[in-house]
């Protein structure tokens, strides 16, 4: 499942560089580079109440295109995060921030790496533009002491001049805990065969909920095809839609639930993809963005360590 959680991190975090959105959809400018790339930008100032939780330092010579650099760094004490936002000067494409597992575990610092290379429990992604992503009142992730974060940066430098950079991830974060922890888990399938049409197709999947738990942002994700995404509750027969939108490639953003939705015991989360398949041949489920995924990410509380595809059928 790590090059399929690769794929659906990359892509999450946009594959534009004009606008992004916030963590309730709406749009924000996102600025672009300066206009000679060898203008030295101002040093970032976090807002008031953020410090630095990890960040690189790089270095690109022109038209170096998806460079992929990574750092570890090891957490000495419990740690408690209810705010996340990413330095991201321009060069940086997308920032993903994990916890170190069996496969991208080494020592402390910064190192070559590769798309792939990611942790299998995430934190925080972001591309350029995107804002804080704020918890609820009192609800944060935890990194316990002694754990080991793993950022990736995709870098890209497409212009005739090399440029550097410094790119951070900036938390609001406290020693004691919450009264709740969050975490992410995806809903959807991985059941996907599209043969070749002119009318759009529909992709279900989803679960019946085995536990409570309030969900508080939804975050949509397909390739290519995606023309359209919605979310459902089902409880005793009665359909709610909680996210109900046209689906684009390049923009692909985190939707706060406002009020947030408790989830019941037995309640049914569905999701619907719809795609238009006008390539000619038959597109199944994969990595690439040629092929095709159905999912969509459920943020929620309280956490109960549940694998990241909880919910995928």
């Amino acid at each position: 499942m790590r090059t399929v959680l690769g794929s659906l991190l990359v892509l999450a975090v946009g594959t534009g560089v004009g606008c992004g959105k916030d963590s309730g959809g709406v749009a924000v400018d996102a600025g672009g580079g300066p206009e000679d790339a060898g203008e030295i930008a101002d040093a970032f100032v976090p807002p008031t109440g953020f410090t630095k939780l990890i960040g690189g330092s790089w270095s690109l010579q022109p038209g170096a295109l998806d460079t992929y650099r990574c750092v570890r760094l090891t957490i000495p004490e419990d740690t408690y995060i209810t705010n996340i936002l990413a330095e991201a000067p321009f060069g940086t494409h997308h920032t993903v921030l994990s916890i170190s597992d069996g496969g991208t575990a080494g020592p402390d610092g910064e190192y070559p790496c590769s798309v792939t290379e990611l942790g299998m429990v995430m934190l925080y992604a972001s591309g350029v533009g995107t804002s804080p992503l704020d918890f609820p009142p009192d609800v944060s992730v935890k990194i316990a002491a002694g754990t080991q974060l793993h950022l990736n940066l995709h870098l890209f430098n497409a212009t005739d001049a090399p440029i550097s950079g410094h790119t951070a991830i900036h938390v609001k974060a406290q020693p004691t805990p919450t009264p709740t922890l969050a975490e992410m888990v995806f809903a959807g399938t991985f059941g996907i065969v599209l043969p070749p049409s002119t009318q759009p197709q529909d992709v279900r999947g989803g679960c019946t909920a085995d536990r409570e738990f309030t969900l508080f942002a939804l975050w949509p994700h397909m390739h290519q095809l995606g023309k359209h995404s919605k979310f459902e509750l089902i409880r005793g027969g009665s359909t709610t839609v909680l996210h109900d939108a046209a689906f684009a490639f390049g923009e692909q953003y985190y939707f706060r639930q406002d009020p947030e939705v408790p989830i019941q015991t037995g309640d049914e989360l569905r999701v619907t993809c719809t795609y238009l398949n006008d390539t000619g041949h038959t597109v199944t489920f994969g990595e690439s963005s040629n092929q095709e995924m159905c999912f969509t990410g459920m943020y929620r509380y309280p956490a109960a360590g549940d694998d990241i595809f909880d919910c995928a059928r």
